[in-house]
């Protein structure tokens, strides 16, 4: 049978009864209570635990009318994530593909400005939210559903809430692709993504500083931990290009995503003003072989 064990801080107020035993500690008196379990409360803790183990991680569900899905993220941000993932969706609609675009960044959302959309989702027969349209692309963003300055003050139980209501609740329609724009880190909202939703593969966005770069190891090492394809890395603002001489210059370093796609073991799938042209059509083979294809 097992023990159950209590430290209560009383503060010098005596909780003594039931058997417990008190003593002085650091000042404040500290109550020791046990509490021996009967045969059938053991067995009843015991089945409660076998079945939450049992459990596992949650279902993957597919989303409705979605055939792939690929995730946007960066383990810092300010490193242009929302911008690849927008650059991403317009490049797969110019070839004739259906694709939408959800802005997981509840705190942050970018999408809004980005595609030039603004307004309030329509609801469906279904009660469904409708995506904003702009370039062909269908958006669903957290900031459509509340002021372009209102902050949203959410603890973490309330923005998993809202995330699987963007999943879930919005009329998609039928698209080969849904582009997904994450928040930075590796934190729920990625977790849980992950967990409950297929995923075709994830962009890793970085810049090539030292301190970017290792919070982009750490997100590309999440993804594999929870058997996400990593598509390959994209390193934004690579080059600066002085717009009277057209000098180039790398301020924040030239091939620290190189490096560490060499470390994972992954491919630079672009990066920003590209040395020359026949790099700049490499990177764009390189990318067009590497997202999944819709059949």
């Amino acid at each position: 049978m097992g023990v159950w064990r209590r430290l209560l801080f009383s503060g010098g107020v005596s909780l003594l009864g039931s058997g417990g035993t008190s003593v002085w500690l650091g000042g404040r008196r500290v109550l020791f209570c046990q509490r021996q379990l009967s045969g059938p409360e053991s067995e009843t803790l015991k089945q409660r635990r076998t079945e939450i183990t049992s459990r596992g991680l949650p279902k993957q569900k597919r989303i409705e009318g979605v055939k792939q899905v690929i995730v946007v993220a960066s383990g810092k941000g300010g490193v242009g994530k929302s911008t690849t993932a927008v650059n991403l969706a317009l490049a797969l609609a110019t070839n004739s593909k259906a694709v939408g675009l959800l802005d997981a960044d509840v705190y942050g959302p970018s999408v809004p400005k980005m595609m030039n959309l603004k307004g309030n989702p329509e609801l469906s027969q279904r009660s469904l939210m409708r995506p904003l349209l702009n370039y062909g692309i269908a958006c669903m963003s957290m900031g459509f559903l509340v002021e372009e300055s209102t902050p949203v003050v959410w603890r973490g139980l309330m923005v998993m809430s809202a995330i699987e209501k963007l999943l879930r609740q919005v009329d998609w329609g039928q698209l080969d692709y849904l582009v997904i724009d994450m928040p930075p880190g590796t934190g729920d909202v990625q977790l849980s993504i992950s967990q409950n939703i297929p995923i075709s593969g994830a962009i890793i966005v970085s810049t090539p500083q030292d301190i970017a770069l290792i919070d982009a190891h750490k997100g590309a090492e999440m993804f594999r931990k929870v058997h996400v394809p990593v598509l390959g890395l994209v390193q934004n603002m690579s080059v600066f290009q002085c717009p009277k001489c057209k000098h180039k210059t790398h301020i924040f370093g030239d091939d620290g995503a190189r490096k560490l796609a060499q470390t994972l073991d992954l491919d630079v799938l672009g990066q920003s003003l590209s040395e020359d042209c026949c790099r700049s059509s490499e990177k764009t083979a390189t990318t067009s072989r590497v997202i999944p294809q819709v059949t």
